[in-house]
């Protein structure tokens, strides 16, 4: 695995020697895309590096972790054919792929992606690691809704007249990404909208359908934010439902708000940060309990309050330093899994 991991590497400089950016500029800002493109067709390199400290209060423990060391590489063939490759070196010290597809444009607006890939839906969980807000993911993001496999999505995103807004629809194996050789009688598909119903606003709902094991789930999302340069502020709800009453639904909040103000001084732009996050008890829905004959619980329910401070070397989500404290609340009888009670978080991000 190290082996391949270091040949992987070697290819993505490779090309990062040869290639030339295509990329648009924000405030001097390069931003990585995956669209229709003219006659640039040289690839483009880019990646995450999140390392961070965390100290548990209530234990006293604490630990160094690198969270992500991602690569990639995006670009285009032809003006209506793209693609991606993305490797993370360390998913909590594990060596993942993650995105492996080809991305064609029939038209303009409209987009055929098939491959390996984030599926569609919800609004935290897919949020690339820069884009996070905090230096934890919500709930929502890491248990609940977390979903990346292996399939096909049809896009259309309608920019002009009073209502724009943006559909994706798709077919997945639901085998995750290491079962892709595996035979299904019925694929899992999910759905995600977005209505752009003002400047600044986003309305987003979705449903998808999972089947980890033998149990068909449906989830169910609907979520909002607002956003402009000095607030960010965001409310998402996400019902899980399994078949066959095999376990009882979930219900699943994220909330929070930014406000980001500029101080020109060392860093370009401090954020403060307040986050509300909830689940009921919950179950991946991959193993049974025996003695009850429904599914196992694979994570207790639990609230959490985050706040936290985000200082920005540039423009947000390139260069940062989140400090995040979590406060956990646990029903009576539940047992907290080692990395989910109260904490301190010191991630710095780097995106390039």
């Amino acid at each position: 695995m190290g082996r391949v991991a270091l040949s992987i590497v070697g290819l993505l400089f490779s090309f990062a020697l040869l290639a030339q950016n295509n990329e648009k500029a924000v405030d001097g800002i390069k931003l990585n895309t995956e669209k229709m493109e003219g006659m640039d067709y040289m690839p483009v390199f880019h990646g995450t590096v999140a390392a961070k400290y965390e100290w548990q209060t209530a234990t006293g423990e604490q630990r160094f972790q690198v969270r992500n060391a991602r690569f990639g590489i995006t670009g285009n063939v032809l003006p209506m054919v793209a693609y991606k490759l993305e490797i993370d070196l360390s998913d909590e010290g594990t060596i993942k792929m993650l995105d492996a597809y080809t991305r064609i444009f029939p038209v303009h607006d409209l987009d055929f992606t098939i491959g390996q890939m984030r599926v569609p839906f919800t609004i935290d969980a897919h949020r690339s690691p820069h884009q996070r807000y905090f230096a934890n993911r919500s709930f929502i993001a890491k248990q609940v809704g977390n979903v990346r496999d292996v399939g096909a999505t049809l896009g259309y995103e309608y920019k002009e007249g009073p209502l724009p807004f943006i559909i994706q629809a798709g077919a997945f194996n639901g085998s995750g990404l290491t079962g892709q050789k595996e035979w299904h009688k019925t694929l899992n598909y999910s759905v995600k909208g977005q209505l752009l119903f003002a400047k600044g606003w986003n309305l987003t709902f979705g449903t998808q359908k999972i089947k980890p094991d033998s149990i068909r789930i449906q989830m169910y999302d609907i979520g909002m934010f607002y956003n402009n340069s000095r607030f960010h502020i965001e409310a998402e709800y996400l019902l899980k439902h399994y078949a066959h009453s095999s376990f009882n639904n979930v219900h699943a909040v994220n909330a929070f708000a930014c406000y980001t103000i500029p101080i020109n001084f060392f860093f370009h732009a401090m954020s403060f940060l307040v986050r509300y996050d909830s689940m009921t008890d919950h179950s991946d829905g991959k193993e049974w309990d025996d003695d009850k004959g429904r599914l196992s619980l694979t994570d207790y329910g639990r609230k959490r309050i985050t706040g936290g401070v985000t200082l920005s070397f540039a423009r947000k989500f390139v260069a940062d330093i989140r400090i995040n404290y979590e406060q956990y609340f646990y029903d009576k009888g539940s047992i907290p899994k080692p990395s989910e009670q109260n904490k301190l978080v010191i991630e710095f991000m780097t995106r390039f």
